[in-house]
């Protein structure tokens, strides 16, 4: 690790809580001191010491379009020197909730939050009052943002670190969520009944690693809540506008009745939402009983990142040639795993992926958990002394951009190769 990440995170634990701003960064899944980032471009980061790395986080998904494209600059400069927030309507936000309605079939209308986890709590209580009901399905392992009820049996970095459940939410909070096994319908209809207000799902999961739904899942959950009078609520703050341009929806051709986005919509600024039918969102202030707001809600620099990015996303081949790279990658650390004689798993939706060292199947939060955490904490710090920056956890996945080239995806195969020779010798042996 370089000196100047060393001596910044000493400096910022004298102010911040563990030095981050968002506990994953601290690197506490695989030891060590984290990276302090200087500046990204394209498909690379470069840390405070100038050491360059290839990116396989892309700021947890958002940089689709890789790190600084220039359409997306140009149009965060343009909005900047106009002002950079208002708290009144702009022509962009129409233009950029137009794009998103086209996109997602199931949504009508949309309103833009700040956030994924302000989009999935103003979509819980959309649910709400839209069936009079309390209770909420949730999946062990699924990760909705910090949002108090949302934090039972979390994924992502409440995973990372053990904590199923966080301190400071009361039990009469969470005592309203049910947290089932993903991939398990049985499971789910077994608790489903009239009291269930939604039951909230990530289409893919991203949060317990890559993990993709069987088949049947995603459509058996569409058809328990029709049965039960209970909203569907399709978390796609990360598979939306990544998976594919219409989300994980139009891929499993499933129609939910709320959809939360985050991430590629603001291009990788802050910025989120949530959206159904004209007659669900015709319930929210001021149209309707329930209250939700935010000052900076829409705002223009955010709005003009992400119409910038869909602009480019909706008339590319972009998806396709992601698919391709990372089937690519995909199979190439898996000859590399066979070769060596490791045990893994690759677990892959479109762009996003994780590495398991388990020999799997990986379909759900136990199943993930198995993988072995010292073997991918060793992986982690190999390949970043490889100049390969990939998640600090094992329940986290990577992402690849429309920035990394073939010949980024050859250099990634080939320095796995290397890393997982060394592994099979310091485990296997």
């Amino acid at each position: 690790m370089g000196k100047n990440s060393e001596t910044l995170f000493q400096r910022a634990q004298e102010t911040i809580p563990g030095g981050v701003n968002s506990p994953v960064r601290a690197f506490k899944g695989v030891g060590g001191t984290p990276l302090f980032v200087d500046m990204a471009q394209g498909s690379r980061i470069f840390d405070a010491d100038n050491l360059q790395y290839i990116d396989c986080v892309g700021s947890w998904g958002p940089m689709i379009l890789g790190h600084g494209h220039r359409y997306v600059v140009e149009a965060v400069k343009k909005a900047a020197t106009r002002g950079f927030s208002y708290g009144a309507p702009t022509l962009g936000e129409i233009e950029l909730a137009e794009m998103i309605v086209q996109a997602l079939p199931s949504i009508e209308m949309v309103r833009l939050v700040n956030s994924g986890t302000e989009a999935t709590m103003s979509a819980l209580r959309l649910a709400r009052a839209a069936t009079g009901r309390k209770k909420i399905i949730k999946f062990d392992g699924g990760y909705h943002g910090h949002v108090d009820s949302l934090l039972v049996k979390a994924g992502s970095g409440g995973a990372t670190f053990n904590v199923p459940d966080s301190a400071g939410v009361p039990k009469e909070v969470t005592e309203l969520t049910i947290s089932v096994a993903f991939n398990d319908l049985d499971a789910v209809r077994t608790v489903i009944d009239k009291e269930v207000a939604a039951v909230i799902v990530e289409p893919v999961a991203g949060n317990m690693g890559c993990v993709p739904p069987s088949d049947g899942f995603l459509q058996g959950l569409r058809d328990l809540c029709t049965e039960n009078g209970a909203l569907l609520i399709f978390d796609e703050v990360m598979t939306g506008f990544r998976v594919a341009y219409g989300g994980a929806q139009s891929i499993f051709d499933i129609k939910p009745d709320i959809t939360t986005l985050g991430k590629i919509i603001g291009g990788g600024m802050p910025i989120g939402a949530y959206g159904a039918s004209k007659e669900l969102m015709q319930l929210v202030s001021p149209l309707g009983p329930m209250y939700q707001a935010g000052t900076l809600s829409g705002n223009p620099v955010a709005v003009a990142a992400g119409k910038a990015t869909l602009g480019v996303l909706k008339n590319s081949s972009i998806y396709a040639d992601l698919e391709e790279r990372s089937g690519e990658f995909e199979t190439g650390v898996v000859k590399a795993a066979e070769k060596h004689g490791v045990p893994l798993t690759v677990n892959r939706a479109g762009s996003m992926w994780t590495i398991f060292f388990t020999e799997g199947p990986v379909t759900d939060y136990e199943s993930a958990n198995r993988s072995n955490r010292d073997k991918f904490a060793r992986f982690f710090h190999l390949m970043l002394g490889e100049g390969v920056y990939l998640p600090p956890s094992q329940l986290e996945a990577a992402f690849f951009s429309a920035a990394h080239a073939k010949k980024d995806i050859l250099q990634l195969i080939e320095r796995a190769d290397r890393v997982l020779k060394k592994i099979a010798w310091e485990f296997e042996k």
